[in-house]
């Protein structure tokens, strides 16, 4: 699926193990570059770069590094572990994410699809951002949902203590994912580094199936309606390989098309209020390293 040799290159990729981050991680590998896969189990990571090497033939160059994206402790260890062994970052792809019908709290005490889907890209993107800025052309892709066209900000319940409904804030923590694109873009303008968010469509996946009697609903409609974690996986790799978006930053992208995210994605004073807050939850519980 990708259009580049990218021998050379450095890429990772986080949720790297199963669905679309998998497909991402195996296709990105056949093009040559070395892929970091980023996973919460050791195991899993091992199984998946034996079927990518089984697949192969051996002709990959692939590591792993393991870590839960929802605690800020062990985005400083990936991010660390990192930047000791490699110098460069060609391509991030934030792709870890969760859904849950039922409010959890991360080890840090935060709401958890706003710890996972969000705080996540935002702490991890920063982390990295030294790497990142040595590496010429170097882009970060965020992977999205067209969930975001019903979110909203909701800055005055940000850890979603009041009338929890998981399919609300599933959405609003994909209106984040681009509000972060957007205001990083900003922020690297006028440097080589660019940064794209995007819906990768409604996909077969993993997604959702740790939420006890309520994983039935979502398979059946999975089973019904989904595209294949292959056609979903199209749109990330294409950002971040595709030479047709070269140069291209803070735009939100499906099917490989540049598309018109939600008015509310296009609020700058809010993106920018989020990534305040950000910067502030990052900080106070991560003994942030940025």
């Amino acid at each position: 699926m990708a259009d580049t040799n990218n021998t050379g290159k450095v890429i990772l990729v986080t949720g790297a193990t199963a669905g679309i981050g998998k497909v991402t991680a195996w296709e990105l590998a056949r093009t040559g570059a070395t892929v970091v896969l980023v996973g919460r189990n050791s195991q899993k990571a091992k199984e998946t770069i034996r079927e990518i090497l089984e697949d192969l033939h051996g002709n990959a160059r692939l590591d792993a590094i393991i870590g839960d994206l929802s605690s800020l402790k062990d985005i400083q260890n990936v991010a660390n572990i990192f930047k000791e062994k490699y110098s460069r970052l060609d391509v991030l792809i934030n792709n870890a994410g969760g859904f849950f019908f039922n409010r959890l709290e991360s080890v840090d005490g935060y709401e958890m699809t706003l710890a996972l889907n969000h705080l996540n890209y935002f702490y991890l993107t920063k982390l990295l951002l030294d790497v990142i800025l040595q590496t010429p052309k170097a882009r970060i892709v965020n992977v999205s949902s067209s969930a975001h066209y019903i979110g909203k900000a909701n800055f005055s319940d940000l850890q979603r203590k009041k009338g929890y409904f998981g399919w609300r804030v599933y959405a609003d923590s994909k209106l984040m994912n681009i509000y972060f694109t957007r205001v990083l873009a900003q922020k690297l303008s006028g440097s080589h580094i660019t940064t794209n968010s995007l819906h990768p469509g409604f996909v077969a996946t993993n997604l959702g199936h740790e939420n006890g009697l309520s994983t039935w609903a979502i398979k059946i409609g999975q089973r019904i309606l989904a595209i294949s974690p292959q056609a979903g996986a199209r749109t990330s790799i294409y950002l971040a390989t595709s030479s047709e978006v070269e140069g291209v930053s803070g735009k939100y992208f499906t099917r490989c098309q540049q598309q018109r995210p939600s008015l509310a994605a296009m609020d700058d004073r809010a993106a920018n209020t989020l990534w305040e807050l950000s910067e502030d939850l990052t900080r106070r519980n991560g003994n942030d390293q940025g």
